[in-house]
């Protein structure tokens, strides 16, 4: 009795010469180079936004977050809240966990949002701004 044969070895062979179907193949390596063009897209987006020297010179400077809160209860409590937990304007509790630094300021100095208005403070109120934004 040979004891190194077994019952399922024609299976077992049978199962290690399968190879991967080819359209399989195909919609990986899609799925692959789609995910390479969405990085470098963040990637270049990304890029594109920190070449402006308006956000290349905030991003350069170390926010005071007790001035931005005074600078935000100017300028944007009116519509943000006192707490920042929004009125007309939506809540900003956790902004700065959802938008990078650079679409904040983009946000802040746009003005593309209606009814929020165009604001561009200086770099360092900016800055402050930033920090404040960043423990709300």
């Amino acid at each position: 009795m040979n004891f190194c044969t077994s019952p399922l070895s024609p299976l077992n062979n049978q199962i290690a010469e399968i190879e991967l179907d080819i359209p399989f193949q195909r919609v990986a390596l899609a799925v692959i180079a789609g995910l390479l063009l969405i990085g470098l897209a963040i990637y270049g987006f990304t890029q594109w936004q920190t070449s402006d020297p308006y956000i290349r010179s905030v991003l350069s400077l170390e926010g005071q977050r007790s001035h931005g809160q005074e600078i935000f209860q100017m300028n944007c409590a009116g519509c943000h809240g006192i707490q920042a937990d929004g009125l007309v304007g939506p809540t900003l509790h956790g902004v700065a966990t959802r938008r990078t630094p650079a679409s904040l300021i983009e946000q802040v100095t746009s003005g593309k949002t209606p009814p929020m208005p165009q604001f561009q403070p200086k770099p360092q109120e900016m800055a402050d701004l930033l920090a404040y934004l960043s423990q709300v």
